[in-house]
């Protein structure tokens, strides 16, 4: 069941490419918060498993000691299938350290052992004994790897280094797809690597169309600013006001703009066994997805937790043609892709020929290439699954910050974390990191990894579109690496 997978993915691989590190809040000791004392305790014990290299007793493990809800979200055999993954894509992990963040949550500094590279563990339990296992996020963190000096970094070095990285992991065949680095508007680097083709042989270029993933919901998150800066709506209305019949009365009625914005909804994700049933063809148009999500009941109460949401974003989506009385698609064309100048971004129908677009590829136990073509949607939507080039995302990195999508207080607002909605680490569709300073958005499912990284405070913009499973991991870390090393 991949899109079921996909669910999975956004814990345990496409929180990879949130590259945000939690800031650990100042705690008592752990024996007076014994939410953090288990928390510790399963960060531990999941990892002391996954060193095992058991599929067995990663599944045993979880059974034991996931949450029920973590459960329902997503089944057992998928948490098995993406952490068994991990463990051999990375040989196990070792702990660094483990520091409270919350009463319920941890984040641990980790190691891969077999790469070298550093990750920030997060891991979130019930608030009462036995303490089960709630959530997971892994981001990119710790010591980047081959720090340059600090302050003796130039753009010129910056751009070498990227240089040889991603031609060694291209030649290595990790990576496949388009990079581009710019500082403002002037482009650094650009390169294109490998194939959007096997069948054909035919090589991936810097204009080559990308799938996404999720980083649609930045496209999506604006267009609501848009309204909601045109006086269309309000950030605080609820749900109800725009639709019925999409999700239970009483959660639309609870549910508040906001909260979709910040996956704070307590809501899910469509991609659940009815759709796994169901034919491809079926969903190309939002109207389409709403017998999927009509039954979806609240894991919380909004605002009082983080979980990473499709269904937020499909309904954002709905909304934005309640009120405007266009399609989304249109909207988004309209609205964010001409003024921005992206001439090579929207949702393509993947059953209809599009010239320059790349396939995915997903690699299987075997070590076999696995066309990601019957995998996906037909068709991408406002949580995510359209098309870009590294060159586009750029453009629309210059156009948010110059004034052409939204004004420098809506801008603001959507890129700015909502610790007051428990979204530390998340605005209004925008990722955000502290340290180096970076908004933007990932996306990841098998045959995607797509990163746009705007660092704030450096005036870089990285893009990153691969048609590799993880393929853009390994170039996020490194530039983090150098912006990092030049602060």
């Amino acid at each position: 069941m991949r899109s079921t997978r996909q669910n999975l993915a956004h814990v345990w691989i496409l929180s990879f490419l949130l590259c945000g590190c939690v800031a650990a809040a100042p705690f008592q000791t752990t024996a007076d918060r014994p939410g953090v004392k288990a928390a510790e305790q399963r960060t531990k014990e999941l990892v002391d498993v996954l060193n095992t290299g058991s599929a067995d007793k990663v599944r045993e493990y979880v059974r034991a000691n996931f949450a029920q809800s973590f459960l329902t979200a997503i089944p057992v055999e998928q948490h098995v299938e993406i952490l068994s993954r991990s463990s051999q894509r990375h040989g196990g992990f070792e702990i660094a350290a483990v520091t409270p963040v919350s009463s319920t949550t941890v984040a641990a500094n980790a190691k891969s052992r077999k790469t070298g590279e550093w990750f920030r563990v997060v891991l979130d339990v019930e608030p009462e004994a036995p303490y089960k296992i709630a959530s997971i996020g892994i981001t990119r963190g710790g010591p980047p790897a081959d720090p340059l000096p600090a302050g003796e970094v130039s753009d010129d070095q910056i751009v070498e280094s990227l240089r040889k990285f991603v031609e060694k992991a291209a030649a290595d065949d990790r990576f496949s797809g388009a990079v581009l680095l710019a500082k403002a508007d002037q482009v650094l680097f650009k390169g294109a690597y490998g194939e959007a083709c096997k069948r054909f042989k035919v090589p991936n270029r810097v204009d080559t169309k990308f799938n996404l993933g999720s980083m649609n919901k930045m496209f999506t998150a604006v267009a609501i600013a848009q309204l909601a800066e045109r006086g269309k709506l309000s950030f605080d209305d609820p749900l109800s006001k725009y639709l019925t019949g999409w999700v239970p009365a009483e959660a639309a009625e609870k549910i508040k703009i906001r909260h979709l914005l910040t996956h704070t909804s307590g809501l899910g994700s469509y991609f659940n066994d009815k759709f796994e049933k169901s034919s491809r063809l079926l969903y190309r148009n939002v109207n389409d997805y709403k017998p999927l999500v009509a039954d979806e009941k609240l894991a919380f109460e909004p605002g009082t937790k983080w979980q990473y949401s499709n269904t937020g974003f499909l309904l954002l989506g709905a909304v934005i043609e309640k009120v405007t009385g266009q399609s989304y698609f249109d909207y988004i064309r309209e609205n964010i892709y001409k003024p921005a100048g992206m001439v090579n971004s929207d949702s393509y129908e993947m059953d209809v020929p599009v010239a320059n677009l790349a396939i995915g590829y997903d690699r299987d136990q075997k070590g076999q290439y696995r066309e990601n073509t019957m995998m996906h949607v037909v068709k991408g939507g406002p949580a995510g699954g359209g098309f870009s080039t590294v060159e586009d995302l750029h453009r629309f990195a210059l156009a948010l910050h110059g004034g052409k999508l939204l004004s420098p207080k809506y801008r603001d607002l959507v890129t700015t974390p909502k610790p007051e909605l428990n979204s530390p680490e998340y605005g209004y569709g925008f990722q955000v990191e502290k340290e180096p300073e970076m908004i933007g958005h990932g996306g990841g499912f098998p045959g995607i990894s797509s990163r746009l990284s705007i660092y704030t405070k450096d005036g870089y913009a990285l893009a990153v579109l691969s048609n590799y499973s993880g393929g853009s991991f390994d170039i996020l870390s490194h530039v983090r690496g150098l912006v990092f090393a030049k602060q």
